[in-house]
């Protein structure tokens, strides 16, 4: 066994974890080298650890930081290694046909490397290179691990997309699955093909008519015979008419099929984002928005341009090339068969670059995702960048995905650019050929002059047609991979569906009523068998420890997420019998961090009711006590709120909020630390606005100041989810359990910080007279 760890002769990933080199030294064979890794952040308990995953060529190898040995796997080629995520955890499952060998957990930080490891196993496997007990045999190989296999920092954001795994490349068969929206214009479509056979044919006119235009007219005259003119008029009649008529048609078909690829992109647009719109919460936790905005605008261009263009000329060349085949059979097929020739050669070599091009441009598809990512991240949080002077770094971090972006694009073209002037030489070669082989046809008097020009015509046609049908293989297998992508949203079903058969609630009253509700992030239970109730009208205060699962209630009674067991009623029926828009209508949230859309004060207001009037969003604005501050803008209720309200104070964006919330005329109210983030007058205000907006609903109320829940008619304490006291302000207090050392720690704290502000303020007092 190897244990010297001063070259590291196995580890050598520059980023590998400098505290886990000894380790995996000493456990790896003399030759074996490492082809991926992954370092995990979870235990089994989903609490957070460290731990290592290793893939060589024969085994996997994997342990926890807390464990004395390594635990070891032999690869097969039964076994698989799969991945899940569900709220913000990874679970990653080694299995056979049998059963699940082994589980690890990790965060979503961890999802490149995640990916790059089951890519690594799936190649192994699937390449029959994973044996047991042959490490030596790895030694005639080369000692660098594959660089599409290198791990890379699990901390790092702007790590490579091209790494990322894809387990299965998209196929240009994924381009059919668009009939669904091109099915609504077939009967355009129709049209658009009978106009590009009419043109198309009309395009083949004019070498057809150079053969008796060469043989009765300019041979003769060589010859010493005269002109015949009417001859040559009714030629070149033919000639204008047929380019006139190829013209016309031609563009119909491009106007008309331009037309429907606009329609289909558009309604493929508005589908994915309808569809992306309805799926749960749990989806967003695990995407970055910068794929997301990537995938719905340029996957769907690109999908868009394949349709209206890419495709359109390769229906075109399909076309011309199987008439053109048709004619030159009939005038000569010993000469049309050689003109045949490359394509067998040129169909070899489209096979052979289609599945490296298919693979590159979905990576390319990812890293341009990871570009958007960078900027997604960026610009929203512009002020948290020049707070921290991290200009540098994130500049460098833009440079280098970007950089990234263009080493695999140089990877595509490289394979694009071989092949490109291949087939031009071939076809070339083609043309060289059917020369020879015209010209000693004509010698031995098999053909005419007339007959070999217009095979050449058309012959020149036909290779620029097959030079251009060659040239769509790269468009294509960019529009698969767009279409993939974009498929991957449309075939996610929500975790969180629309009920079969919907139940109406003619008025909602707001009683809510919880029955032994449970509910996990992965395999952590984060609330288990609550029971409780609340009476319409009733405000009740969820308290506890960061964690204990309030916010996690709040998403499920707003049935962000589903319950995992147990129920949730409300006015008696399920809440997974409910119609979810019609349900959200009658709740009003308010946030911590409240959102507002780039818009106006009276639009951000009237968001949850967009046909409300001017005087009802003034009525909203006076109840949250925001009405005097609008005034003050320069344009009041017309005035631009910026980029997520940025335009705005903590405080003003709050009450905004507040108002929204009004306007809607909620029956359950939930307020999710609606005071916590703003100053203690602001606060004040805040909460004159709230008790206008909590006057006879429903109230859920969470908040980090306790103080601010005395008025509340009960609390319930959550400690690691399960309710542990419930009661009002006084009867907790009168127990002294957890409520009462919750309060009193915050009391203490707020006493520490008063102190401190008086010892500052006499300081000043202090200063000033000196």
């Amino acid at each position: 066994m190897q244990s010297n760890t001063g070259d590291l002769p196995h580890t050598t990933f520059p980023d590998f974890p400098s505290r886990w080199q000894t380790q995996i030294n000493s456990t790896l064979s003399e030759h074996e080298q490492i082809h991926a890794w992954l370092e995990i952040d979870l235990d089994n308990r989903l609490n957070f650890s460290s731990g290592l995953v290793v893939i060589t060529a024969h085994r996997v190898l994997a342990r926890m930081a807390n464990d004395e040995n390594w635990q070891e796997w032999l690869c097969r080629e039964d076994m698989k290694l799969t991945c899940q995520d569900h709220a913000g955890v990874y679970s990653i499952e080694l299995s056979d046909t049998h059963a699940r060998l082994a589980c690890w957990h990790c965060t979503l930080g961890r999802h490149q490397a995640v990916d790059q490891l089951i890519s690594c196993f799936s190649r192994l496997i699937a390449t029959h290179t994973v044996r047991p007990n042959t490490a030596a045999a790895e030694s005639a190989g080369s000692k660098a691990p594959d660089d599409t296999s290198a791990s890379m920092d699990n901390g790092e954001r702007s790590s490579a997309s091209d790494q990322e795994a894809i387990t299965a490349p998209p196929s240009s068969w994924t381009l059919f699955r668009l009939w669904r929206f091109a099915r609504p214009y077939r009967w355009q479509l129709f049209t658009g093909f009978m106009l590009m056979l009419g043109s198309t044919a009309a395009a083949l006119v004019p070498p057809y008519l150079t053969m008796p235009l060469m043989d009765n007219v300019l041979i003769p005259y060589q010859n010493g015979h005269p002109i015949d003119v009417d001859q040559v008029t009714l030629y070149l009649s033919g000639l204008l008419a047929a380019a006139i008529v190829a013209w016309i048609l031609g563009w119909a078909r491009t106007y008309t099929l331009a037309k429907v690829s606009e329609r289909i992109g558009a309604d493929l647009r508005t589908t994915t984002y309808e569809h992306l719109l309805k799926l749960s919460q749990a989806y967003f936790g695990g995407k970055r928005t910068g794929d997301l905005m990537a995938r719905i605008g340029a996957e769907t261009d690109r999908i868009n341009l394949f349709l209206s263009l890419n495709l359109l000329d390769f229906a075109t060349d399909v076309l011309m090339i199987t008439l053109t085949v048709v004619i030159l059979v009939s005038i000569d097929p010993w000469l049309a068969l050689v003109t045949l020739l490359p394509l067998p050669i040129i169909g070899w070599l489209i096979h052979l670059v289609r599945d490296r091009l298919r693979v590159g441009f979905e990576k390319t598809n990812r890293v341009w995702a990871e570009v958007n990512n960078v900027l997604a991240d960026t610009l929203p949080g512009i002020r948290v960048v020049k707070a921290f002077a991290q200009e540098k770094r994130e500049i460098e971090r833009f440079r280098t995905v970007n950089r990234r972006n263009v080493e695999i694009n140089d990877r595509v073209n490289k394979v694009w650019a071989l092949f490109t002037p291949t087939v031009t030489l071939l076809t070339e070669c083609g043309l060289l050929v059917v020369w020879i082989f015209g010209i000693w046809q004509v010698s031995q008097d098999h053909i005419t002059v007339g007959v070999l020009t217009a095979f050449l015509a058309y012959i020149s046609r036909f290779y620029l047609r097959l030079d251009s049908m060659s040239r769509i293989v790269s468009a294509t297998q960019k529009a698969a991979a767009g279409t993939k992508r974009i498929f991957d949203i449309l075939d996610h079903v929500s975790s969180v569906p629309e009920p079969v058969k919907p139940v109406y609630l003619p008025a909602m009253k707001g009683h809510i009523e919880l029955h032994n509700v449970s509910f996990r992030y992965g395999t952590r239970w984060v609330i288990q068998n609550l029971d409780f109730t609340i009476e319409s009208g009733e405000m009740i205060g969820l308290v506890g420890h960061s964690g204990s699962g309030k916010s996690t209630l709040i998403n499920l009674i707003c049935r962000f997420y589903d319950v995992t067991d147990g129920s949730i009623l409300i006015d008696g029926v399920d809440v997974r019998t409910l119609p979810i828009a019609e349900y959200r209508k009658h709740i009003g949230l308010v946030l911590q961090e409240p959102f507002l859309f780039f818009g106006t004060i009276a639009e951000n207001i009237a968001y949850g009711n967009p046909a409300a009037s001017r005087k009802e969003i003034i009525a909203a604005a006076r109840a949250a006590h925001a009405h005097e501050f609008i005034l003050r803008l320069p344009y009041g209720y017309d005035s631009l709120v910026g980029e997520r309200g940025q335009a705005l104070s903590g405080g003003e964006r709050q009450r905004i909020s507040i108002a929204r919330a009004l306007l809607i005329d909620p029956r359950i109210l939930i307020l999710d630390e609606a005071t916590s983030s703003v100053d203690t007058q602001t606060e004040q205000e805040i909460q004159s606005a709230l008790d206008n907006l909590v006057s006879g609903r429903t109230t859920i109320a969470i908040a980090h100041r306790l103080s601010t829940l005395q008025e509340a008619s009960r609390l319930v304490v959550l400690d690691h989810g399960r309710i542990v006291e419930t009661g009002s302000h006084e009867e907790l207090m009168a127990r002294q359990g957890h409520y009462y050392q919750l309060y009193q720690s915050q009391s203490r704290s707020s006493n520490d910080e008063n102190r401190s502000d008086t010892a500052e303020k006499t300081m000043d007092i202090r200063s000033n007279r000196v």
